[in-house]
């Protein structure tokens, strides 16, 4: 798949790599600080589906790249395996980003807390204290595996196009 002549994955990794760290961090806001749920709840919900999409699709266009221009390079070329290397991060990023998605919409229809506007309105009650305790715990676990694999999808992918193996 091309846009204008450049392959989709060249495009799309550039959504995830921006909308991934901004999920993170707009769901760890939602699980540990309560007083700005009212604020945090629904972005962090669109962000985490947003980033999950881009990722995913980043995914299968990145497949069909690495099909279509990388397949027929010999298997111990190192260029090759710096591919392999971001494929199969890439692989474990999509996979996390599905766990995150989840936890991050249960956080946004499930957690509790009160709102800083003066008529109360966003506020939602603490329904269960073990949910408020284990569900912002597993997010926050979530975030932070998405966050170090989208780094290391990142990084072995500009590894293999900016400073490829001879």
């Amino acid at each position: 798949m091309e846009i204008s002549g450049l392959p989709v994955h060249v495009l799309v990794v550039h959504g995830a790599v921006v909308l991934t760290p901004l999920a993170a961090v707009a769901s760890i806001l939602l699980a540990v600080v309560p007083r700005w749920r009212y604020l945090t709840r629904w972005p962090a919900v669109a962000l985490a589906l947003a980033a999950t999409a881009t990722v995913w699709v980043a995914r299968i266009s990145g497949n069909e790249f690495f099909e279509s221009r990388f397949d027929g390079l010999p298997a111990d070329s190192g260029l090759r395996q710096e591919i392999l290397e971001h494929r199969d991060h890439g692989v474990t990023l999509s996979l996390l980003a599905l766990v995150f998605v989840a936890l991050t919409v249960l956080g946004g229809v499930l957690l509790g807390g009160e709102s800083g506007l003066t008529s109360g309105r966003g506020a939602k009650p603490v329904r269960q204290r073990w949910v408020e305790l284990a569900l912002p715990a597993a997010m926050v676990v979530a975030s932070a595996l998405v966050l170090v694999y989208a780094v290391l999808t990142g990084d072995a992918g500009a590894r293999a196009t900016w400073d490829p193996p001879a």
